[in-house]
């Protein structure tokens, strides 16, 4: 016979168990594990966009795929949230049940005595001349020093039990899980992030329209920002020259002068990887590092259309071969632009160009130039890393054949049908700073510490129960003892034969 369907009211009581089970919470927790894997491992626009943006240029086919995903944005994506959200639901629909059943059992007497307690796995018994009284007597002492809650019913039968503790750890353990679900929660409501890229003796205030890049929280406001400023005084990097690691760096060192406030005191600090600055609730962290060489360019009237220094962003890591671009709409009568590489440490090898080592120490120059118009003037904004060339014409030689501008510091290069020229007048090194707020951290980290002390009493308190039970046999008292391990834990043996003697000590003492 086929079973009845379920009504709406019947399947939403079976979906509500179903989601509240401790098994679902546990899978929930796992998803919600795999789904943050991609925010750490693909780069995120909201960590460093600008890796972000080089990651997309180099898998154009994948791209579309992740960005329908949101996995350039994990943890604001639709899906991460949707787990977020039920693992909370899960987790309160199981703690609030379990919290209720533990304060009954907690102000609950300890179970009555089975009626035959020899049956039991782990149970013993012995006669001693001493009286029945007397034995129950010393059998509270011992259990009380045991830390033993216990009742003494009216035939005398003792009940104890401990380690009630046990399951307010487990209940510990799964509001801690909420509590740091809520800090992160505080972070991503009321916190904010951006980057920053900064060259030497340059300086950020800590407002909106100096970020390269800004994610506000939903319930973030401007006025909550922390009103600091600093400057970049000096970079340090310690390059490897020799053995298996030559050429790598290590020890970079962000050296700044800072104040917390526009009339503060001037402070330093030296910014270093894992070691951020923290201004109130806000944290600056060291996140990477290149170059921007000063660059000027004077357009075809000999006006300075352009001057001063221009990021651009390493494309290897090992030797800090680095793109740019530069732009000058103020140029006459033409609009110029440059786009190329900058090799830190310039070498030919076999009539390649290539850079040997990511200190800049013989740095170079080599772009393409473009006359015309720009496109600046259309009112779209336009990122300062790239170049619409849509409307602008490369420039070549009088041949027809490619013109470069190569260039070492301190030289400079004329443009072809006198449209200008370009001045490489040095190199500074740049910084990015991840600047971000997240108010929710102490939440997070108390959530934390009251998950290890739950798991700690959920491992190591052990929930025992023991029953004590006296009958006067022939002029001797029969004692029946047993105890129960309510954990699964074991060497319930050892605490029984430990109780027992504890109980026989006067039974030694009139023996010797």
């Amino acid at each position: 016979m086929a079973a009845p369907d379920l009504n709406i009211r019947e399947l939403l009581r079976w979906t509500w168990r179903q989601l509240t089970s401790m098994r679902t919470a546990l899978i929930l927790l796992l998803m919600l594990a795999l789904g943050a894997i991609p925010g750490s491992v693909i780069p995120q626009d909201d960590i460093d966009a600008f890796k972000a943006s080089q990651w997309r240029d180099q898998h154009p086919k994948l791209t579309p795929i992740y960005e329908k995903l949101g996995l350039f944005s994990v943890f604001d994506s639709v899906w991460f949230a949707a787990i977020y959200l039920l693992l909370v639901l899960s987790l309160v629909g199981c703690i609030l049940p379990r919290t209720l059943v533990y304060w009954r059992g907690l102000r609950a007497a300890p179970p009555k005595a089975p009626r035959n307690l020899t049956r039991l796995p782990d149970s013993t018994s012995y006669a001693t001349g001493e009286s029945a009284d007397d034995v129950l007597a010393r059998a509270q002492q011992v259990l009380k020093k045991r830390r033993y809650r216990l009742v003494t019913d009216e035939s005398g039968v003792i009940s104890a039990e401990r380690g009630k503790l046990r399951e307010a750890g487990n209940l510990l353990f799964h509001i801690s899980v909420l509590v740091v679900l809520a800090g992160f929660a505080m972070g991503s409501l009321f916190g904010y992030k951006g980057g920053v890229i900064v060259w030497q003796d340059g300086g950020f205030s800590n407002n909106l329209t100096q970020y390269d890049d800004f994610v506000p929280g939903s319930l973030m406001q401007a006025e909550d920002m922390e009103p600091f400023s600093f400057q970049l005084e000096d970079f340090d990097i310690n390059w490897l020259l020799k053995g298996p690691r030559k050429g790598m760096a290590q020890k970079f060192v962000a050296h700044l002068k800072y104040q917390e406030t526009p009339d503060g005191e001037e402070k330093e600090y030296d910014l270093r990887v894992n070691h951020p600055l923290s201004i109130g609730d806000t944290d600056l962290f060291l996140i990477g590092h290149g170059y921007a060489p000063s660059i000027t360019i004077r357009d075809g009237n000999g006006d300075i259309a352009r001057s001063g220094p221009v990021i651009f962003l390493p494309e290897d890591q090992a030797t800090f071969r680095s793109f740019g671009v530069v732009n000058a709409p103020d140029a006459r009568p033409k609009q110029i632009g440059l786009e190329g590489l900058l090799y830190p440490t310039y070498a030919n090898v076999d009539g390649n160009p290539v850079s040997v080592l990511g200190d800049d120490r013989n740095p170079r120059l080599s772009m393409l130039a473009y006359v015309g118009n720009l496109g600046m003037d259309s009112g779209d904004p336009q990122s300062i890393y790239t170049m619409d060339k849509s409307r602008m014409t490369q420039l070549t030689k009088k041949d027809g054949s490619m013109f470069r501008v190569d260039l070492f510091p301190g030289e400079t290069k004329k443009l072809p049908n006198g449209a200008g020229s370009v001045t490489f007048d040095g190199i500074r090194p740049w910084v990015r700073i991840q600047i971000s707020k997240t108010p929710g951290t102490k939440v997070a980290l108390t959530g934390v510490i009251l998950g290890l002390v739950g798991l700690l009493g959920s491992l190591f308190i052990k929930p025992r129960r023991v029953w004590v039970r006296t009958r006067r046999e022939d002029d001797e008292t029969l004692v029946e003892i047993a105890a129960l391990d309510r954990s699964g834990g074991g060497e319930v043996e050892t605490e029984l034969a430990e109780i027992v003697a504890l109980l026989r000590a006067s039974d030694a003492r009139e023996e010797t």
